[in-house]
């Protein structure tokens, strides 16, 4: 069974491993290659560190980069979700050096990452949030439709006014 795109079902499926990145990217925009991009830069700098990036296609201007890991709290091992970037929230896309340093932030703190650390200097904090898995369930995205769209270029003014 495939990823129903539910965050309370992210740790349900065989198999899941953590930490997992999720890129969430609007198709209407064409940000797949973007997303796939930052997939392989993660992948590249973390490689065994990070248990799966997935990427994840959606509506309505989203480019949102969650990161989904094991928190230990009073003797309770639970999953929580980070969402390390919003391109609504955060304004634009992030450079790839900043969503490594968040990813790092999270997975390995005490980790460093050579020459994307030697202008910015050890992050102390950033702007990512961290929820428990199951408060951000009932949340999500509003997702946009596109009503009458004849070419690619109408489909994205129809369903991604906020996207440029």
């Amino acid at each position: 069974m495939g990823d129903d795109g539910n965050p309370a079902n992210v740790g349900a499926q065989a198999g899941s491993v953590f930490p997992r990145v999720t890129i969430q990217f609007c198709t209407q925009c064409r940000w797949m290659l973007r997303a796939a991009y930052f997939a392989q830069e993660l992948l590249s700098t973390f490689s065994l560190s990070l248990g799966e990036v997935a990427l994840q296609p959606s509506t309505g201007g989203t480019f949102v980069v969650t990161i989904y890991h094991r928190q230990q709290t009073a003797g309770d091992t639970g999953i929580a979700s980070t969402v390390l970037w919003d391109r609504k929230v955060d304004g634009g896309f992030p450079e790839t050096k900043e969503l490594k340093r968040r990813v790092r932030d999270v997975i390995e703190p005490g980790r460093d990452l050579g020459h994307v650390d030697r202008q910015h200097g050890k992050a102390t904090a950033t702007t990512a949030t961290t929820e428990p898995v199951a408060a951000v369930a009932g949340g999500g995205e509003k997702q946009a439709e596109v009503k009458g769209a004849e070419s690619p270029d109408d489909a994205k003014q129809a369903g991604c006014e906020d996207c440029s």
